[in-house]
């Protein structure tokens, strides 16, 4: 079995990738979701999925993996366990992803946001902002997957583990096999 291979049948098996029809955070329709939360369950997956991502992540120069509260979370722990880095998280406060806890960066301090699953890139280019307002750089976005198969337009270059596309709709330009199906919010 190929690492692709692998990686996709620890997903399937840990019920992370669904069929159906999805609305996507980003409000767009998908017969595809990758519900990360599920692999997230298994530390085992996440310690082996992180395992075949560490080596595309250890040349960066990273001093601090910076994540997104809750998909990111797990992710981001365990890549800067596994490079022995330290590790913040970015959470919601009205809305808007801030740092919390008395965390923070030192000027010049480079940060590897974490993210599990990436399709447009609006969680990781809101910790960018944050990285920016503390005058650190961001030196890459690590994630699992990246559904938009190398097409999301980031400030920063995106090291993903896998890569790929689902097709995604937007609410009014649904296919009928997907808009005869009930639509759910599978959460991220």
């Amino acid at each position: 079995m190929n690492q692709q291979e692998e990686i996709i049948k620890i997903f399937s098996e840990s019920g992370a990738l669904l069929t159906g029809h999805f609305i996507l955070r980003s409000g767009l329709h998908s017969p595809k979701f990758f519900q990360c939360a599920q692999v997230c369950q298994y530390m085992d997956k996440i310690t082996r999925l992180v395992e075949m991502l560490a080596p595309k992540l250890r040349g960066l120069g990273a001093e601090t993996v910076l994540a997104p509260a809750m998909g990111g979370l797990v992710v981001g722990q365990e890549i800067a366990r596994q490079l022995g880095l330290r590790f913040i998280f970015a959470e919601k406060e009205n809305g808007k992803l801030v740092l919390r806890r008395n965390f923070s960066m030192k000027a010049g301090e480079k940060i590897l946001i974490a993210e599990d699953v990436v399709t447009r890139g609006g969680r990781v280019v809101e910790c960018a902002d944050i990285v920016k307002s503390f005058g650190a750089t961001t030196v890459a976005c690590a994630c699992l997957v990246d559904r938009s198969a190398g097409n999301a337009v980031l400030p920063m270059p995106l090291v993903a583990l896998l890569s790929m596309a689902f097709p995604t709709y937007p609410a009014d330009a649904l296919p009928p096999e997907l808009a005869a199906i009930p639509a759910i919010h599978p959460g991220s």
